[in-house]
């Protein structure tokens, strides 16, 4: 995944304007208790930052990939 990929489903599945709010304020756990664009800027993986978001939102995994079909679920990374 990579951070084109992760905004657009940031904006998909949470709203552009709620999800780049989540995105740059909320603060986890997961992420070493950074905000996800702390946790990128750092050189998290985007796909380990939307996981980590869809969890600390209780996002189903059906939901975690918008509305195109087509699109890939990017796999969590190994041991999480």
């Amino acid at each position: 995944m990579r951070n084109r990929e992760l905004a657009d489903l940031v904006a998909d599945v949470l709203g552009p304007v709620e999800g780049r709010h989540l995105l740059e304020e909320l603060v986890l756990d997961a992420l070493g208790d950074r905000t996800g664009a702390q946790a990128l800027a750092a050189g998290v993986e985007p796909r380990d930052v939307w996981h980590a978001l869809c969890d600390a939102l209780g996002i189903p995994e059906k939901a975690r990939w918008g509305t195109d079909q087509h699109r890939q679920a990017p796999p969590r990374a190994a041991g999480r």
